[in-house]
């Protein structure tokens, strides 16, 4: 079972590929042929850097391309009252008494450092499909777990700052 990405999600990835292979591609094949050009492999450390670049970069296409083949591509739409992928939410954590500000974001472009929470994070999950208002479960592990209140829901469909999580 592969990755939920959304349409904007395949496209970011799509043109990470097609960047990687007409640019990165080329320039590291250069490179590569210079290093090779200054003589002795055995004690070359740029060759062997460049190489290590080359060879990152294929892999990272590699990724994103089985990527892809796997993902299941789902709606982001939701209703206007609704929390949905790529909106704020403003949750109130019973517990603390604090409140914080995520975006629900799709797992490949989840950042909890930058306030974008992941549909697969228990949190996500939670809040996901629930109403301005709503008290709920924030299960964490069978049984254990913690109470949020959905105060705010903003709808924020812009994603064009999102990147794409490494391997």
């Amino acid at each position: 079972m592969g990755e939920d990405l959304t349409k904007s999600d395949v496209d970011k990835i799509r043109e990470e590929i097609e960047y990687r292979k007409l640019v990165v591609r080329k320039d590291a094949i250069e490179a590569v042929k210079e290093a090779r050009a200054q003589g002795d492999l055995s004690e070359n450390f740029e060759y062997y850097a460049a190489k290590r670049d080359k060879n990152q970069n294929e892999s990272r296409i590699r990724y994103l391309e089985r990527m892809l083949k796997n993902a299941t591509v789902i709606d982001d739409s939701s209703k206007a009252d609704e929390m949905g992928i790529n909106n704020t939410a403003e949750v109130f954590f019973e517990e603390e008494g604090e409140t914080d500000t995520f975006r629900l974001v799709t797992s490949i472009r989840g950042d909890v450092l930058n306030n974008l929470i992941s549909i697969e994070s228990p949190l996500g999950k939670a809040i996901l499909g629930k109403h301005e208002g709503d008290r709920v479960f924030v299960e964490v592990s069978p049984g254990n777990g913690y109470y949020v209140v959905l105060r705010k829901i903003i709808k924020t469909n812009d994603d064009s700052h999102d990147k794409i999580r490494r391997y």
